[in-house]
């Protein structure tokens, strides 16, 4: 019983720091990515950058129809310093395409984003562009788009 015991807390110390290595890892994670969005402001608030210019971009690749394969329809995010700008989506199918383009206005968009849609744009605003792909972790901005709706 005594044995058991003590695998039993050896098992959750284990686990408990695990989840401390992956917790400490994330945070570090988060504090890099929020010092560089704070470089990138001031670059602006110092006037150092033309903050209408497009400047930031991301695409990502996807398959959005289950006939189709390769990564054929993207999402793009083209935005400006202050976060103004589009984004683009063309989805692609054997027998037609359609294209999408929603506003970014502060970084954010009025109308739902595909979460394709929000990880390009989020990968913008990070200047992690311009390739990125779903599994790229990004930090979410708290913009409340997360749904998966088409529009």
């Amino acid at each position: 019983m005594l044995v058991a015991v003590a695998v039993a807390g050896l098992v959750a110390g284990v686990a408990g720091l695990s989840i401390a290595v992956v917790a400490h890892n994330r945070v570090n994670q988060v504090v890099d990515e929020c010092g560089e969005m704070l470089r990138r402001q001031l670059q602006v608030a110092s006037g150092s950058a033309d903050e209408r210019a497009m400047r930031d971009l991301a695409i990502v690749h996807y398959d959005a129809l289950k006939e189709m394969s390769g990564h054929r329809s993207f999402s793009l995010a083209l935005i400006n310093a202050v976060g103004d700008g589009i984004v683009i989506s063309s989805i692609n199918g054997r027998t037609e395409t359609r294209t999408y383009a929603k506003a970014i206005r502060a970084g954010q968009s009025v109308e739902v984003l595909s979460p394709e849609e929000d990880q390009a744009l989020r990968a913008a605003r990070l200047g992690k562009g311009p390739v990125v792909s779903m599994d790229d972790p990004l930090p979410d901005f708290g913009n409340g788009h997360r749904t998966s709706a088409r529009s």
